[in-house]
């Protein structure tokens, strides 16, 4: 092992302690993963990878320790979670899921990645921001299935992530509420048997973004999430939807560690 690498593994070592030490100054996540009102932004980078290469181990190392102090800067004020898209998705390299009471705190610190010595070896994909709601159709729901929603589910990691851009059709909004809440009752009963292995979020974008929705999923079991998607392309109101996907973002949750021992081979 060369000096240099010594060195900048050293380096990362004192960050990764700095990092650790500062974690109690973190935002509450289990607020902001949880409240209505918070502003969740889904931003996919792609890597340089042809500069990328031509870094030194150890110069890698330092470049992507200026990504845990961006990351440690702003842990006060939003919630960051990475993803590993690359080999998965040919949208990009890396998806940050980024959640603020205020859309401005994630403004500023994609202001700090990009101008960061990491961030300086990114291209912005895309970005995509959206908003956390009361449930609009549930309180509406049968007893039973309001319980069969708020099924446990099943435990342990799951590593899978996937990002669905939604966009409803200008007949879905002409609806009355009435009939939206029924049909929104078949979709739910379409999920029901998904419950427990595919965790969704929904994100409400209409005057935010392009879309009208983003759906965020977390699942262990790809085929589950497969079938699901099958199963809602079935009931009656799917065929108001205009826009699914396009992209599908598809990436493996990853650590902040984890992230900077992938990309520092």
């Amino acid at each position: 092992m060369t000096r240099s690498l010594v060195t900048g593994l050293t380096i990362m070592w004192l960050l990764v302690g700095s990092w650790a030490s500062n974690i109690q100054a973190a935002a509450d996540r289990e607020k902001l993963l949880t409240e209505p009102g918070v502003y969740g932004t889904f931003a996919v980078f792609a890597l340089n990878n042809e500069e990328w290469a031509k870094q030194d181990p150890a110069t890698r190392i330092l470049r992507l320790t200026s990504l845990k102090g961006v990351v440690e800067q702003h842990q006060e004020h939003v919630i960051i979670d990475l993803y590993l898209l690359r080999g998965l998705s040919d949208q990009g390299d890396l998806l940050f899921r980024i959640h603020a009471a205020e859309l401005y705190e994630t403004q500023e610190f994609l202001l700090d990645l990009k101008s960061s010595q990491f961030g300086k070896h990114l291209k912005t994909v895309g970005v995509m921001h959206g908003l956390t709601k009361k449930p609009v159709y549930v309180p509406g729901f049968p007893d039973q299935m309001k319980d069969d929603l708020n099924t446990i589910s099943d435990p342990g990691r799951k590593p899978y992530a996937v990002v669905i851009p939604i966009r409803k059709s200008a007949e879905w909004w002409g609806l009355d509420q009435e009939k939206r809440a029924a049909m929104m009752q078949e979709h739910t009963a379409a999920t029901l048997p998904y419950v427990k292995t595919v965790k969704r979020k929904l994100y409400h974008s209409s005057g935010l973004d392009d879309q009208d929705f983003i759906a965020y999923f977390e699942t262990s079991k790809l085929e589950d999430f497969h079938n699901l998607v099958l199963s809602l392309e079935q009931v009656q109101e799917f065929r108001y939807t205009r826009r699914f996907g396009h992209p599908i973002v598809l990436g493996t949750m990853k650590s902040l560690d984890e992230v900077v021992e992938l990309l520092a081979q």
